[in-house]
């Protein structure tokens, strides 16, 4: 069975909209299914329309080129869409920018990186608000931190993550000398609060008989409740209430919160390994340099990619640095 058809199956059951914000995440992953098949059918069509085009006589070939490259385009867009499939990569994000060492040259910087972003995202069609922005005295700033939202913002952003190094004649030097700056940039998930869901298919639930001190049965019925959670192997068990059946609320109750402590605590882990990873980036990764002098040059180490039109790239045009890191991973 497709995920698209379990996804339909579960959104057909009648206590679907038990749970609305499960029942809205399941309808945007199943509308996201449907758009990428109607994609691949469309460019499906548009390829065997061209194939037909060009056994015509008299067609345009311009036009047969135009729309070459417009089906090679929409593939590209495809392919990267599919590229993205990690869980995280589909929320929201958080983008933190900090200068390095350096004084007014590498707030300047961070500067001019948060404006390369705002383009970008504005370009891209993303929403974005600033959460906390501290100005720089001599200009640029000191940190900015962006919330992000949109399809994939994080699966796309992430690829920016790390130490970005611009070299130019500083224009906070009298002398006008030759200084090389640096600005990190961090991208976390956005997550929402803990929320726990415990599935009736997850859990196992055995009855047994509650016995007191010594070994002694309080009564002769299965009335103690053991319930095991079987995605984390969690087990609880409840034997002092009178009857099963508050034995099994209470036993519940119990699971309830070992597992929201067990979330919570994988949450943290997360937290910590984003945490750890940006301890090692600030300052040890540099991903990209951006040359304004003696020539004109921007290269990212990690694909070895270089572009010669800094201004374009300053302006938000870093698409081709994220797709050709994508493809690299």
């Amino acid at each position: 069975m497709s995920k698209k058809e379990k996804l339909s199956r579960l959104a057909s059951q009648p206590d679907f909209w038990d749970n609305p914000k499960k029942a809205r995440e399941v309808l945007a992953e199943l509308e996201e299914i449907e758009d990428k098949l109607n994609r691949l059918n469309n460019l499906s069509r548009a390829i065997s329309d061209l194939i037909e085009l060009e056994t015509i006589e008299g067609i345009d070939e311009a036009e047969i080129k135009a729309e070459m490259e417009r089906i090679e385009r929409e593939l590209k867009e495809f392919e990267l869409g599919l590229l993205l499939n990690d869980d995280e990569d589909r929320k929201n994000a958080i983008l933190t920018i900090h200068p390095g060492a350096g004084g007014a040259d590498s707030c300047d910087w961070a500067g001019m990186l948060l404006r390369m972003y705002q383009r970008f995202l504005e370009r891209k069609g993303f929403k974005y608000r600033i959460l906390d922005l501290q100005p720089a005295e001599e200009g640029g700033i000191k940190s900015a931190t962006l919330e992000v939202t949109g399809p994939y913002a994080y699966g796309i952003l992430k690829y920016e993550v790390g130490v970005h190094r611009l070299v130019r004649l500083s224009p906070f030097d009298a002398a006008h000398r030759r200084h090389t700056s640096f600005a990190s940039v961090f991208v976390y998930p956005e997550t929402e609060g803990i929320k726990v869901e415990i599935k009736p298919e997850d859990l196992k639930i055995e009855t047994f008989r509650a016995s007191g001190h010594g070994g002694q049965h309080v009564n002769k019925t299965s009335s103690a409740v053991r319930i095991t959670h079987l995605p984390t192997n969690i087990t609880v068990q409840c034997q002092n209430e009178r009857s099963q059946y508050h034995n099994r609320i209470t036993a519940m109750k119990i699971l309830r919160a070992r597992l929201y402590e067990y979330y919570r605590r994988k949450e943290e882990e997360k937290r910590r390994k984003f945490e750890d990873q940006k301890t090692e980036i600030a300052w040890g990764r540099q991903i990209r340099s951006y040359i304004l002098h003696p020539y004109k040059l921007v290269k990212d180490h990690r694909t070895n990619l270089e572009v010669s039109n800094v201004d374009a790239v300053l302006d938000g045009e870093i698409d081709k640095f994220i797709e050709a890191a994508m493809r690299s991973c």
